[in-house]
């Protein structure tokens, strides 16, 4: 089955579609929170209207500066960025007191896209365990040719939407993606831009996902 090639336009369009969703609630949340502070007289109103603020303006920041890494050009053609910043970022936006990450990888500048596609992936394995539980990133390599990036999701109730695999390998069903599957579609559209080959299994109490050398698959 050939690879879907999506039109550069459209691409755009979904996923400035899916960071604007991404987005849209943490700062709503924010206005939300200022309109109370401007008709609310009551000290405890307004101190739960501060803390909405704060709460949201660090989510709208934390998916911010992940989306800017993962989707955007971060840095000129050919750049590398430091797997440091990657661990950073998704800290921030996937870490909380139910999801608990576990960062196995050397700090080094590695090209931007595999950086994307990690980043893309753990996206993916955060999404296989919608109730919380640990995802184990391992970057195996010195970000050369033979780098291999590997993520264990593991959580209760885990599992793996079953139109993920088809739109990583480019042959969605009927051919065509929405703002709800861009995210997926584009991971593929890094792997195979940085020479890699991903698969994504079930397992017993979650999911595995690999990122190897195209050539060695």
């Amino acid at each position: 089955m050939s690879v879907l090639a999506l039109d550069a336009l459209d691409l755009a369009a979904l996923l400035c579609s899916r960071v604007c969703h991404d987005v849209i609630s943490p700062v709503g949340a924010i206005v939300n929170g200022l309109e109370v502070l401007e008709d609310e007289k009551d000290e405890d109103m307004r101190g739960f209207a501060l803390d909405l603020i704060k709460r949201s303006a660090h989510t709208a920041s934390a998916r911010l500066q992940f989306c800017r890494l993962a989707f955007g050009a971060a840095g000129s053609a050919g750049a590398s960025i430091d797997t440091g910043d990657a661990e950073k970022v998704v800290r921030g936006l996937i870490e909380d007191e139910k999801m608990k990450i576990v960062w196995t990888a050397p700090r080094l500048l590695m090209p931007k896209n595999k950086v994307k596609l990690v980043l893309n992936l753990c996206l993916i394995a955060a999404a296989t365990v919608p109730r919380g539980g640990v995802i184990e990133v391992r970057i195996i390599g010195d970000g050369g040719d033979t780098t291999e990036i590997h993520l264990d999701a593991r959580g209760p109730n885990s599992r793996l939407a079953n139109h993920v695999q088809s739109l990583v390998a480019g042959t969605p069903e009927n051919d065509a993606v929405d703002a709800h599957g861009i995210q997926a579609f584009y991971t593929g559209l890094v792997a195979r831009a940085s020479n890699m080959a991903v698969r994504i299994d079930a397992t017993a109490d979650g999911v595995a996902i690999a990122a190897t050398p195209a050539a060695a698959n």
